[in-house]
């Protein structure tokens, strides 16, 4: 199969799970969307010249001030969602999500002033 015909077969988003364990909890970080402010995972649009993995990381620093460590993401699974895009024209993706272990958050990122980000508790997950 050559690229043209592989790059058919790919999702067209990666997406970041940003986790941080404390105190025995585990959280999740999530963001606004820009226009809608709707709370989500970092995501972003496949670059021919970037790792899914190197887009997911990516897009967590510039959306949410993400540092991580490069080798921690692991694809851990996948959705589907309708994305509007301008004139009402709709688009069904596939984003890949990965995992990002032990997130430490910058003060100071690309996009601060577009977007808020928030640890959610998830309440019935332990660590131990």
């Amino acid at each position: 199969m050559n690229n043209s015909e592989d790059k058919a077969y790919r999702p067209q988003q990666a997406a970041a799970l940003c986790l941080k364990h404390r105190k025995g909890k585990l959280s999740v970080l999530l963001i606004t969307s820009r226009k809608t402010k709707r709370w989500i995972l970092p995501k972003g649009w496949l670059e021919e010249d970037k790792t899914e993995t190197e887009v997911a990381l990516m897009e967590a620093w510039e959306e949410a001030g993400v540092i991580a460590d490069p080798t921690s993401p692991a694809l851990i699974g996948s959705y589907h969602y309708v994305k509007r895009l301008r004139g009402a024209q709709e688009l069904p993706l596939e984003v890949n999500v990965y995992r990002i272990a032990s997130c430490t958050l910058a003060k100071r990122y690309p996009e601060k002033k577009q977007r808020q980000r928030k640890w959610l508790i998830l309440p019935f997950v332990r660590c131990h």
